[in-house]
């Protein structure tokens, strides 16, 4: 139980939310040779509270190591095989989880959301939702070990990543939508645990600026990687793979499942249609051929 004589703190967990491939439905690969990426991949990386002080000293760490002194920060894209490497079985070495939502876009490709045109949300409101999937598994985890380890839930601090014409009125506005809409969502867990989450400790910031941030990009770059053919080149999962170790399982014990939870696919799997290159890195993870495959199941 939590000891009522400690100091509190406005929030106990740390979210750091970042994106690789482009949110575009007009045109996408494969069907049009120069359209928008097959692949929108949003990651978190979740750090609890007394870490977050740790996470610049870990990034600066790797950048050390990389032997570029010249690099302020970490772009996987901009780093070879070996540095790719270097930096993601680092991060798998911390004490951090991390969560990825994976979206196939091309069976999307022209899709509208008339709730997103009434707050102005234009493109960016496909991004919003694909990390509100990823709130969902990201909130039931923080709320889960929280009232393990305190008692109740606890705050949520959430940091994205600064991308073209998001803001934070946008990001408010949506999730003001989420809230009103809570009782009529159909998906798999259905909501947000709005327990703990604080509109005030909701921030965006320029990659550079925030390390946590940079971790954040390491994961989805490393699962675009993975799965991406034509923006890339060829698939590597040998990256994603390395994450393993850290990558949220549910209810986070070894026995727990990362398929649906910590590495989730949209659309389902019989939909996404997938080249077989591509559903390595899903395997990988747990996708057909796991113990933990079930393409009905739903996180309670």
């Amino acid at each position: 139980m939590c000891d009522s004589s400690a100091p509190t703190f406005p929030y106990e967990y740390v979210a750091y939310i970042d994106e690789a491939g482009d949110p575009g439905l007009s045109r996408v690969k494969p069907n049009f040779t120069n359209g928008a990426s097959e692949w929108l991949i949003v990651s978190a990386v979740v750090v609890a509270r007394p870490r977050e002080n740790e996470v610049g000293q870990w990034v600066r760490s790797m950048i050390g190591r990389l032997k570029n002194h010249q690099r302020k920060s970490i772009h996987f894209a901009d780093l070879n095989a070996a540095k790719r490497s270097f930096v993601c079985a680092d991060l798998a070495n911390r004490p951090v989880r991390c969560f990825v939502v994976a979206s196939n876009k091309k069976n999307m490709q022209g899709y509208k959301n008339p709730f997103a045109e009434k707050i102005s949300m234009d493109v960016n409101w496909f991004y919003c939702w694909l990390t509100r999937l990823l709130l969902e598994r990201v909130t039931y985890w923080v709320e889960k070990q929280s009232i393990s380890k305190f008692g109740a839930p606890k705050k949520l601090r959430l940091e994205y990543s600064a991308r073209g014409g998001l803001s934070y009125s946008q990001l408010s506005a949506y999730f003001e939508l989420l809230r009103v809409k809570s009782g009529d969502l159909k998906l798999p867990l259905g909501n947000l645990r709005w327990s703990t989450i604080d509109r005030d400790q909701v921030f965006i910031y320029p990659h550079e600026q925030r390390a946590g941030l940079q971790m954040a990009d390491i994961v989805a770059s490393a699962f675009f990687k993975a799965c991406d053919v034509y923006d890339t080149g060829a698939c590597d999962p040998q990256f994603a793979k390395l994450l393993s170790p850290r990558m949220a399982r549910d209810p986070d014990k070894m026995s727990g499942r990362i398929c649906g939870f910590g590495v989730k696919l949209m659309p389902k799997w019989n939909l996404a249609k997938l080249l077989p290159e591509q559903q390595v890195i899903f395997n990988e993870y747990g996708y057909p051929g796991s113990q933990w495959w079930d393409p009905d199941s739903s996180i309670p």
